[in-house]
């Protein structure tokens, strides 16, 4: 079966859940261009660009970046590609950036193909973020300005106000799937690759 030339996927779920991971992965078995506004957005704030400044102390308070500043650097992206093959990870976070993306995508004739959810516990969240940035510290690396467990909890309580709108969005077009993220990395991904068949 020959892969569709547009082929949109829009990963779901808590930070902390596994979704850049298994977002990668996806990327290379279904030749996609992973694309993480989070990456983006820490790339320029490293650089030191003049965005890198203006979201810097959004993103270390663990706020949300407003939707103008996210949706110019996606449009941006995508107007690059000839076939919009993409696996948007941490992006739409609210029901407003998701009804702009699907403008942008009906412009581009390239509509969304599936949107996997990943549910995982609150407190299994939490700790795996904290244990992140305590891994990160003990190789040497920076930790991450949102593994703490402060701000970790605090994007929790933003993903829920904000995202659940989001999830009913999806969820009322028939593309959600909800995929339970807990088990080995392998396990998940099978659950996730099954969902998109």
């Amino acid at each position: 079966m020959t892969q569709p030339k547009h082929n949109v996927v829009i990963f779901l779920g808590p930070p902390g859940a596994g979704k850049g991971t298994q977002a990668e992965r996806l990327a290379q078995d279904k030749d996609l261009v992973k694309i993480s506004t989070g990456d983006i957005l820490r790339d320029h704030v490293a650089r030191g660009t003049e965005l890198g400044q203006q979201v810097k102390p959004i993103l270390d308070a663990g706020q949300l970046v407003p939707d103008d500043i996210l949706i110019a650097l996606i449009r941006d992206k995508l107007a690059s590609m000839d076939a919009v093959r993409v696996i948007f990870d941490g992006f739409p976070r609210t029901s407003a950036q998701a009804r702009e993306l699907d403008v942008l995508l009906e412009e581009l004739g390239a509509p969304v193909r599936a949107v996997p959810l990943l549910e995982v516990p609150d407190q299994v969240l939490i700790d795996r973020i904290v244990d992140r940035g305590r891994q990160a510290a003990a190789r040497g690396e920076a930790v991450r300005s949102d593994d703490t467990e402060e701000v970790a909890r605090r994007r929790q309580e933003i993903y829920r106000e904000q995202t659940q709108p989001l999830i009913d969005y999806y969820s009322a077009r028939g593309q959600l799937t909800r995929i339970d993220g807990v088990g080995s990395m392998n396990d998940v991904y099978g659950r996730i690759l099954n969902s998109m068949k």
